[in-house]
């Protein structure tokens, strides 16, 4: 009797197929499972900035990158109509955080700005018109439309070019206060290892296409 050889165990590409199925959407549950979890860390960040916690703030952009920067997350932005496919949080900014960091400014510009000028204190009298309407509107100190008001009525001073160039030096930079993190386009985690299989499988079908589609156009010329 003939010994017979391991018995080889072929996978048809219709089996193939029906695996890819389930696959995918696997792949599109964890995705989307690690895009909740990056939007609630950002929304953390958020309301840290919200509640003007500056070591909040720190602690919480720390977790988001932290996570961001080893999981692989899709964001879809909405740019001008477009959506577009982003790898990581998308921009997002601290807006609280930039308006008492501008508030300040303000602050630390009446303090060196000289009386001695035609006008008298331009901050102050940009206050007196200012401070009535924060009161009318329930706008706290470092509200934007408290600070947009003080700009605009000291822009009203032509002599107060200097108390403008003070503040407009001492602004922060609104980059500052403008964040994005962007993902890994593949990360060692089960996203990532389910994503890897899932392609492999699409590459062995594709190639198993093109090798049918070449038989039978051979077999067309024979």
């Amino acid at each position: 009797m003939k010994k017979r050889g391991p018995r080889k165990f072929k996978i048809k590409t219709w089996q193939l197929i029906v695996v890819l199925i389930p696959l995918l959407f696997l792949d599109a549950t964890f995705l989307r499972f690690d895009h909740i979890k990056m939007t609630k860390l950002r929304d953390d960040v958020i309301a840290a900035d919200a509640a003007e916690n500056d070591e909040e703030i720190q602690r919480t952009l720390e977790e988001l990158k932290k996570f961001v920067f080893s999981n692989i997350v899709i964001n879809i932005e909405d740019n001008n109509g477009r959506q577009e496919i982003k790898f990581g949080t998308g921009l997002f900014y601290l807006e609280h955080q930039y308006i008492r960091a501008a508030n300040a400014a303000l602050q630390e510009a009446e303090k060196n700005f000289s009386d001695n000028n035609p006008n008298g204190n331009v901050y102050a009298m940009a206050s007196s018109v200012c401070q009535p309407l924060a009161i009318q509107n329930g706008w706290t100190w470092n509200d934007a439309n408290f600070i947009n008001c003080m700009m605009s009525e000291i822009n009203k001073y032509p002599a107060a070019d200097e108390l403008q160039d003070k503040i407009i030096a001492s602004l922060p930079s609104t980059e500052l206060y403008r964040k994005e993190y962007s993902s890994p386009l593949w990360a060692p985690t089960l996203t990532g290892f389910m994503l890897l299989i899932t392609l492999i499988i699409i590459v062995v079908i594709f190639i198993r296409c093109i090798i049918w589609i070449i038989l039978r156009l051979s077999l067309l010329f024979v």
